[in-house]
Parts: structure tokens; sequence; C-alpha cells
């Protein structure tokens, strides 16, 4: 109870709090802050083209085939690209290709047999790092 009293006595006694204006005492001045961020990107980048069909032709004169024949017959392949990815088609089998002769031996003639097979053309693969750095710098001037 004493001391009840004795907090009564004093916040009876004191005054109010007045607040004094605070004046800034500097006319002019500068700030600079200067930021850096570096990034690092690390890209895998895999591409595999395909060819999905294929072409077989013969030209020339002075031949023909020994079978009558000119078709060549089709069978399944495939090719293991990595552990996860195999690819598949079928293509045609060359080692049942048509034979050809010459008409006539001793004469002139002329021969050309193309084939492109359908199968993977080709395997792009980019492995990179990339590292993006940039620098701020920033200068603020005021004065009052």
């Amino acid at each position: 109870m004493k001391n009840l009293l004795l907090i009564a006595i004093v916040l009876a006694g004191a005054n109010a709090a007045k607040a004094v204006p605070v004046v800034p005492s500097f006319s002019m001045g500068s700030m600079t802050t200067h930021s850096e961020t570096t990034q690092e990107t690390t890209e895998l980048i895999r591409s595999v083209d395909y060819n999905t069909g294929w072409s077989y032709s013969v030209s020339g004169h002075g031949v023909e085939t020994t079978s009558g024949d000119i078709s060549v017959p089709a069978k399944s392949s495939s090719f293991q690209i990595d552990s996860e990815t195999k690819a598949g088609w079928t293509q045609l089998d060359m080692n049942s290709k048509p034979t050809w002769k010459q008409v006539t031996p001793g004469q002139s003639f002329t021969f050309v047999e193309s084939y492109s097979g359908p199968g993977v053309s080709n395997i792009t693969s980019i492995d990179r790092r990339v590292t993006t750095k940039s620098v701020t710098d920033t200068t603020s001037i005021f004065q009052r």
C-alpha cells in the first residue's frame, strides 16, 4: 500500500511531455549503394533426329533384274539411344534386295542404285553452364 501511495504522488507531480521539433543539421548529402548478383545455370539439351521412311531407287540402261522383281522386303529394326530411350522402325532388308545383270555383256550400260533408310540420322548433345553477373551502382544526391 505504501508503494502505491508513492507512485501516485510521483505521477501527480509529473508534467506533461512536450515534443521538440528536430531540424536536420545538414544542408546536402549523398547515399551510394552497390549490388552484385551472380546466377549460374546448367543446361543439358539433347536432340535426336529420325528419318521415318526409306527411299530405294535403281536406274540405268542395259541392265535388268535376274528375278524380274524390283521390290525389296521390309524388316523391323531398333536402336538403343541411351539407358532410357530406344527407337524402333521398319526398314528395307538390303540383304534380300534384287540382283541385277547386264543385258548384253560387253555393251555399254549404266547402273545407279541408291538407298536411304529410316532411323536415327543425328544426335545433338549440348551440356553447357551459363554464368550471368549483374552489377548495380546507385548514387542518390539530396539537399534540404
